[in-house]
C-alpha cells in the first residue's frame, strides 16, 4: 500500500500554485491508494480559500483524500467551512490490514494544539478493535518538538497523554504537520513522521517544498521524503545526515 501526506498547503497569501500543481503531478504518476492531507489546507479560513482548495485538490487523480483541518482552517470561522468542503472519516479501513484514524487538534482562533480527554479515551477505545492491523495515527499539530523550529509554544498542549495511548495501543506510526520542517522520530514500535510544506512559501531554513510518501509491505513501514521537483530520500536518513552535520 501506498500513501501520500501532503500537508501545510495554506491556499491563499502564502500558496505556491504552480509549486502545487507539479506536486499533483508527480503524486498522480505514484497512483496512490490514498492522499491524506494533514492540516492548514488554507492560509486564513476564509470562504474563497477553502473554494480554491477544494478545487485544486479535484486534480489529484485518487479514489480517496482524507483532509484534516489545522490551525490556519480555524481561523475566521473556517471551522464552519471545513466540514462542508471536506467531509472525512475520522475512523478508515483502508485495506484488510491497515487502518488509519484521524484526530483533530485545530481550536478556533487558536495556534496550539489540543486533543482533550474525550478524544484520548476515544482513540484508545477505539485502538483496541485494530490490534492486529497497521495503526496510523494522523494530526495536524506536531506531537513532539521538531529540531530548528523555535520556541515550542504551539505543539498539542497535552502530548504527553496522547503519547502514552499512543504507545499503550501499539500505533505504529503517527503523522502530523503545522511546523513546515520534515522531522522523523522512532521510539521503538512508535515512529512519528513530520511532514513539510508542500505549497507554501513559508519554509523553514534551507528546506524545499516536500511531501512524503508512506509505503507498507507485510506489516513494514517506510517514509520517503520528496523533494517537490526533486529528489527522494529516506526521512530516517534525513536526521542521520542532520547528526553528522553537527558532529562535523
Amino acid at each position: 500500500m501506498k500513501i501520500v501526506q501532503i500537508s501545510d498547503i495554506h491556499v491563499g497569501a502564502q500558496f505556491k500554485e504552480s509549486t502545487f500543481d507539479l506536486a499533483v503531478e508527480e503524486i498522480n504518476q505514484l497512483k496512490p491508494s490514498v492522499i491524506v492531507a494533514t492540516g492548514d489546507l488554507t492560509n486564513e479560513g476564509l470562504l474563497k480559500e477553502y473554494e480554491k482548495c477544494k478545487a485544486k485538490f479535484s486534480q489529484f487523480d485518487v479514489e480517496k483524500i482524507i483532509a484534516i483541518s489545522g490551525n490556519h482552517d480555524y481561523r475566521n470561522t473556517g471551522y464552519l467551512l471545513f466540514k462542508k468542503y471536506f467531509p472525512f472519516d475520522s475512523v478508515n479501513e483502508l485495506d484488510d490490514d491497515t487502518v488509519l484514524v484521524t484526530l483533530g487538534t485545530a481550536r478556533p482562533d487558536r495556534d496550539e494544539g489540543e486533543i482533550g480527554y474525550r478524544q484520548n479515551l476515544w482513540l484508545e477505545r477505539t485502538m483496541k478493535k485494530y490490534e492486529n492491523k497497521t495503526k496510523i495515527l494522523a494530526m495536524h499539530h506536531h506531537l513532539i518538538g521538531v529540531p530548528d523550529t523555535g520556541t515550542d509554544r504551539v505543539t498539542v498542549i497535552d502530548s504527553g497523554d496522547a503519547l502514552r495511548t499512543a504507545l499503550a495501543s501499539k500505533i505504529d506510526l503517527v503523522i502530523c504537520g503545522h511546523k513546515h520542517r520534515p522531522w522523523f522520530w522512532h521510539f521503538g514500535n512508535l515512529s512519528i513522521a513530520n511532514a513539510g510544506t508542500i505549497s507554501s512559501e513559508r519554509m523553514r531554513g534551507l528546506f524545499e517544498n516536500t511531501y512524503n510518501i508512506i509505503t507498507i509491505e507485510k506489516g513494514k513501514i517506510k517514509v520517503d521524503l520528496k523533494i517537490v521537483g526533486g529528489e527522494k530520500i529516506h526521512l530516517k536518513d534525513l536526521v542521520e545526515n542532520y547528526k553528522r552535520f553537527g558532529e562535523e
